[in-house]
C-alpha cells in the first residue's frame, strides 16, 4: 500500500494558489483514477484507488498548511505503511517555476507544511515530489506570494509541471523511486 499526500490549504479562497499545487496534483490523480476525494477522516479528504498492482490512498489534509503533519500522522498511524511508501507532493519556492524534484528523504527546507510532517512523524525518511513555483520578486511578501494565483503566462508551465508530478507519483508506485527520479527530475 502507498499513501500519496498533496499539501495545500482547504477552502475556495486558496483553491488555485501557488501553495495549493499539492492539492491540484491530488485532483489530477483522483481524476485519472476515476475517484473522488470525498471521505473525511484523519483530518483529510481522501479516497482509495489502485495504481498498477498497488492499493493507494490519495489524501488532501484539511488542517491548513502549517499543521499538515497532524493529518499525515493520523493517516500513517491508521494505515501503517512503511515510510518509504508515503509520498508527499508540495510547492517549493526554491525551485524555478515548473521544475520537478523527487527525493527519497531530506529536510523541510523553507516549507512549513513539510516541517510539520517531519516533526509529527519524527522522521524525514519518506519520498517527496517538490513542484517549483519560483521565488517572489523583490519587495513581494512571501506569504502573499504563495497565497496568490498563477499569472496567465505561468499557467501553462505549472499545469504541465503538475501533470508531470502526477506522472512521477504513479511512476514511484509502479516502477520505484530511482526510476522515477531519473525520468522526472528537472524542467517541464
Amino acid at each position: 500500500m502507498y499513501i500519496i499526500v498533496g499539501l495545500g490549504n482547504p477552502g475556495d479562497r486558496y483553491k488555485y494558489t501557488r501553495h495549493n499545487v499539492g492539492f491540484m496534483v491530488m485532483d489530477i490523480l483522483a481524476q485519472r483514477s476515476g475517484i473522488k476525494l470525498n471521505k473525511l477522516d484523519y483530518k483529510a479528504l481522501w479516497g482509495e484507488t489502485r495504481i498498477g498492482a498497488e492499493k493507494v490512498i490519495l489524501a488532501k489534509p484539511q488542517t491548513f498548511m502549517n499543521a499538515s503533519g497532524e493529518s499525515v500522522y493520523d493517516i500513517v498511524r491508521y494505515f501503517k505503511p512503511p515510510l518509504d511508501h508515503l509520498i508527499v507532493i508540495y510547492d517549493d519556492i526554491d525551485l524555478p517555476l515548473g521544475r520537478i524534484r523527487i527525493r527519497t528523504k531530506g529536510s523541510a527546507g523553507t516549507h512549513n507544511g513539510m516541517r510539520s510532517i517531519i516533526y509529527m512523524l519524527d522522521s524525514d525518511a519518506f519520498p517527496r515530489i517538490r513542484v517549483g513555483i519560483d521565488r517572489p520578486g523583490p519587495n513581494i511578501d512571501l506569504v502573499n506570494y504563495v497565497l496568490s494565483g498563477f499569472g496567465e503566462q505561468e499557467q501553462p508551465i505549472i499545469y504541465k509541471a503538475m501533470e508531470r508530478a502526477a506522472d512521477a507519483a504513479e511512476a514511484i508506485v509502479k516502477d520505484g523511486i530511482e526510476i522515477a527520479m531519473s525520468k522526472y527530475n528537472g524542467d517541464v
